[in-house]
């Protein structure tokens, strides 16, 4: 089926919608994070220009949540078969955006952890790692799940 208007209308169309940070994934985490009592974290705050999903400001963590296609997820992203080139383009430029943002937040003194949709959808794994990685991080202690 052709498209009923120019590329020039859709691209201007497709600028126009602004991410909100509300995914499912994104949710899911904030449900974690308050079931285990987490606290101290806030979503999409600007850190060095870059805004993380989550960011734990008093431990200098900054936690982003990577959608599967979006991200060029290694096990399951895959480029649409329409328009190849232009979501080759799209996604590899992501994820170098990706590792300049970790690279810049590591540079200037923060641990960065990165969440993808995938391993949240394996709930009970993804989620204890998770608790794993900030516990070693140094993010919170074993007996009270709160920024220390």
């Amino acid at each position: 089926m052709a498209d009923r208007i120019t590329p020039e209308q859709r691209s201007r169309n497709m600028a126009a919608v602004k991410s909100r940070g509300n995914t499912s994934t994104e949710l899911a985490l904030a449900r974690f994070f308050r079931k285990e009592g987490i606290t101290g974290w806030r979503r999409n705050k600007k850190v060095y220009g870059i805004r993380p999903d989550f960011v734990l400001p008093v431990r200098r963590i900054a936690v982003f949540v990577h959608g599967c296609f979006w991200h060029g997820c290694p096990k399951h992203g895959q480029i649409p078969k329409t328009a190849k080139a232009f979501w080759r383009k799209k996604i590899a430029a992501n994820i170098a955006r990706d590792l300049r943002q970790n690279q810049e937040l590591k540079r200037n003194g923060w641990i960065t952890l990165t969440v993808w949709e995938h391993e949240l959808k394996k709930r009970d794994v993804a989620l204890t790692a998770l608790k794993r990685s900030l516990f070693d991080k140094g993010a919170f202690s074993q007996r009270k799940m709160q920024c220390t």
